[in-house]
């Protein structure tokens, strides 16, 4: 498996932006499909971006135009700079890697970290 940490959450007001990060411990990361999602309370996790090992993104209807998915292969890192930030967006985001581009595929899975949109 591969070990992902990710890092960048914290407590932000609506409209503000944030940067996550999620390290992964593999000296094949240029492979992988890497996926943001998050949980909110009370909710189901769901999607909210992904990339493909060619550098594809696709993004949840409710981020299209505010978040952005990236990668750097010589890092081995994978962003997620959220911008125009909602109350909405709070949430527990994780990060995963799998060798396939469906959403449901298995794969690694980080700890999470917390992103709170908050006035």
């Amino acid at each position: 498996q591969v070990q992902l940490v990710e890092s960048g959450g914290g407590l932000v007001q609506p409209g503000g932006s944030l940067r996550l990060s999620c390290v992964a411990s593999t000296s094949i990361f240029g492979i992988y499909t890497m996926s943001w999602y998050r949980q909110a309370p009370g909710k189901q996790r769901e999607l909210v971006a992904l990339i493909t090992s060619g550098g594809t993104p696709n993004y949840a209807d409710s981020v299209k135009g505010r978040f952005t998915i990236s990668r750097d292969n010589a890092k081995n890192t994978v962003y997620l700079q959220m911008n125009s930030l909602k109350t909405e967006d709070t949430a527990v985001y994780y990060c995963k890697s799998s060798r396939s581009t469906l959403p449901g595929a298995l794969g690694s899975w980080g700890q999470g970290t917390q992103v709170t949109v908050s006035s």
